[in-house]
């Protein structure tokens, strides 16, 4: 398999299975000293007189503009948000799986989350937030953009199963400080408009209790990526509003499990996402060469 092939011959010994077979996925196994050096992320002083400044906040001002500017077309499915709309089964498919598996749950009851606390950080207009809510999960939507969680409040109200989401205008961060922590911790399509991806996948650590799963999904910092998430689906066909995405803010998979890592996270489970232009569908694939998707445990011995 690709995904196999890729990561095996990585320099630094990484040993990691993979395997797709029936919408089921088998955890990746990480074992390794070193997954690249330590001049691959930024670093914090370590001057031993002078007192560390607070973590810097992961918001991007330019970032929340652009989705603040067209956030009243969130619920339409023809609209900027057509490819998340396009691709969310695909993603609810993976989560359902994954949480279903990690907390030991049947994933074909009628609601199979019920009884988990999820937060959906960076949560836009609830396009995740509400089919999780229905699948039985207490859940918390959270959102820099107001204008988003406006959104979101008015269309969960029009379902009584929804209608107890917790929709919030805040960051991750602010979460952290309230002390509040979840089971699983959500964050689809956001780290790539972060400002400071370390220090907001910390936060999404510090808001999962031990034991507990983080689910973060993105596109690979590819050619291939640039080529069909950039040039394709903003100049060519459209799909998103040109400059929604920038191809240096990209992440590698190997990148992201070294932030989590470091955040207290074991990457345990990772797919990526395949687009048929045929059928116009996204499917899960061992592909992970543009979007993928990833979810880990936090340690019970981590806080």
């Amino acid at each position: 398999m690709k995904l196999m092939n890729h990561l095996r011959n990585l320099n630094n010994g990484i040993t990691i299975h993979h395997h797709i077979l029936r919408n089921r996925f088998h955890p990746l196994f990480f074992n390794y000293p070193k997954f690249f050096s330590d001049s691959s992320l930024p670093q914090q002083p370590t001057t031993p007189h002078v007192q560390q400044p607070p973590p810097p906040s992961s918001l991007n001002r330019n970032e929340l503009a652009k989705f603040a500017a067209i956030a009243e077309t969130w619920w339409d499915s023809e609209g900027p948000f057509k490819p998340l709309h396009v691709m969310n089964p695909t993603r609810l498919a993976f989560v359902r799986s994954a949480l279903c598996r990690h907390f030991k749950k049947d994933p074909y009851s009628a609601k199979p989350l019920e009884g988990l606390k999820i937060v959906d950080v960076g949560c836009g207009g609830g396009i995740l937030s509400e089919p999780l809510a229905r699948m039985g999960a207490t859940v918390t939507g959270v959102d820099a953009v107001e204008k988003n969680i406006n959104i979101a409040r008015l269309h969960a109200e029009s379902d009584p199963t929804t209608s107890t989401i917790e929709f919030c205008c805040t960051t991750a961060e602010k979460l952290v400080e309230e002390g509040r922590k979840f089971d699983a911790v959500m964050a689809l399509e956001v780290i790539e408009h972060v400002a400071e991806p370390a220090e907001f996948c910390k936060s999404l650590a510090a808001l999962t209790i031990p034991d507990g799963a983080t689910i973060i999904s993105t596109i690979n910092r590819s050619m291939r990526a640039y080529a069909t998430a950039i040039v394709a689906a903003e100049y060519i066909l459209r799909w998103l509003p040109t400059g929604t995405h920038e191809w240096s803010k990209f992440l590698t998979p190997e990148e992201l499990v070294l932030i989590l890592q470091r955040a207290g996270i074991n990457v345990e489970e990772m797919a990526g996402f395949a687009y048929n232009p045929v059928t116009g569908r996204w499917s899960l694939s061992d592909d992970i060469s543009v979007n993928f998707i990833a979810m880990g445990t936090k340690a019970n011995n981590t806080e």
